[in-house]
């Protein structure tokens, strides 16, 4: 039985002079002499290694000295008061046991890799301390997403994986067939892009729900910003407009990031030292003010007399690049903006039309360094706008009929917004590409694990 054992950040937590504890990991680092050896300890619980010590009037530096860096170790012994810097506790090692050896040929021998380096990696990337930290805040991430939700009595639901019907009509979907390319479910079907169309039946029955989980894109675009597999997180609330939905994803940015900051406290010491420097105080500095907010063609109007010169042209009717979005979040407002009010055409089908005609009521929330986290809108509860709206986009309608339905049996005002989960946890840690936010990452011509 290779249990009980105490997480070495618990172990920490506890310690006392003289205290034996039992402990599991795996080596980080090595220094061996004739006098003394010395092993880094981690088990995942922490950044911060525990360094274990061989004296040699104890168990010897002898002891240490077989033992390769990446070993999977059990050692037993004794914490005693350290004489390095930054560590209040080292353990005197009393008898180690080797559980998995590690032979000379493990990749991650240096200190130093290139993230291109450990995406080829994935499989050992979180023994790294950049993919501890980041998937340890990830973690946090999710449950702080689940405990704002929770705590304002919102229902989790969970929508399919497997949908009949596009929900943006971008038709980037990965479609599902049988070994004989035969449709497996009897008429077409594909991998999700959203679970919003699902969400919102919950909503016409619990008010406010939202969905957490994968979604898919068949896009075949290899940016820092896109994965063709992603995680999605979609609050949907009934009886509400498109300015109750900007409350709730000012107040939802600002309440997960400062929960995160607060667990994951010495992790994001190391992302403001050593991925963004800086970005810890950036961010809270941002979320903690009041989120600006503009229209589709005041963003417009700034951006063309901004005099800078875009890559991409703006003026009235054209689309919001990314470029724009971050001159606009970093320069103009310093900070995180809604753009609100968006041309019909550029927005999905299911957007409110507003009255004037020509603009829906949408609504894409922009921060400094990434742009788009949040795109969400008021929904067209309108059976026959709805209706008229799919049948202008030349969209098939049959594939919506049971959403067409819900605007027949007691609709309401509604509306909702994803975010995009490994772009929220990019802005908070500083990562730069997505491949690097997420365990194993899907993009074109790429899954290899």
């Amino acid at each position: 039985m290779l249990r009980p054992r105490t997480p070495i950040k618990t172990a920490l937590a506890n310690a006392s002079d003289g205290q034996s504890v039992v402990l599991s990991g795996w080596v980080r680092n090595k220094r061996v002499s004739k006098n003394i050896g010395f092993l880094e300890l981690n088990d995942g619980s922490m950044l911060a290694n525990l360094q274990l010590v061989f004296p040699k009037d104890g168990i010897g530096p002898e002891a240490a000295e077989p033992v390769d860096k990446g070993a999977a170790v059990r050692v037993e012994g004794r914490f005693t008061p350290s004489k390095g810097k930054g560590q209040a506790w080292e353990l005197q090692v009393d008898a180690i046991k080797v559980v998995g050896a590690c032979p000379e040929d493990y990749p991650l021998q240096t200190k130093r890799h290139s993230m291109e380096f450990l995406r080829e990696k994935a499989h050992l990337r979180p023994r790294t301390r950049t993919f501890a930290a980041t998937f340890r805040v990830r973690n946090a991430l999710a449950m702080a997403i689940h405990n704002f939700f929770q705590e304002r009595g919102f229902l989790w639901v969970h929508t399919p994986i497997i949908a009949a019907s596009d929900c943006e009509g971008a038709g980037e979907l990965f479609k599902i067939t049988d070994l004989e390319g035969q449709d497996f479910f009897g008429s077409e079907s594909f991998l999700t892009v959203s679970g919003q169309l699902n969400v919102e039946g919950f909503a016409s029955a619990y008010t406010d729900v939202y969905t957490f989980g994968p979604t898919f894109r068949a896009e075949n675009s290899n940016t820092a910003r896109h994965a063709s597999e992603f995680w999605m997180i979609e609050p949907e609330i009934a009886f509400a407009d498109l300015d109750d939905l900007l409350v709730l994803a000012e107040d939802f940015i600002r309440s997960i990031a400062n929960e995160v900051h607060e667990r994951c406290a010495e992790d994001f010491a190391f992302f403001n030292k050593w991925i963004e420097k800086g970005v810890v105080e950036e961010v809270s500095t941002t979320l903690n003010k009041s989120f600006a907010r503009m229209t589709y063609h005041e963003a417009m109007d700034v951006l063309v007399k901004s005099g800078k010169s875009f890559e991409y042209a703006v003026g009235e009717g054209a689309a919001l690049q990314t470029e724009h979005e971050r001159f606009l979040a970093e320069e103009y407002v310093k900070g995180p903006v809604f753009v609100t009010d968006y041309p019909t055409d550029q927005k999905a089908f299911y957007m409110r039309l507003s009255d004037d005609g020509s603009t829906v009521g949408a609504t894409d929330l922009l921060v400094p360094r990434l742009g788009e986290i949040i795109g969400g809108s008021q929904r067209e509860e309108r059976l026959d706008v709805l209706t008229s709206e799919l049948e202008r986009r030349g969209m098939e309608t049959a594939p919506y009929w049971w959403y067409q339905e819900l605007r027949r049996y007691g609709s309401t005002p509604h509306a909702g917004f994803g975010l995009g989960f490994e772009r929220m946890l990019m802005y908070l840690t500083g990562v730069k590409n997505i491949r690097d936010a997420i365990p194993y990452p899907r993009t074109p011509g790429q899954a290899l694990f």
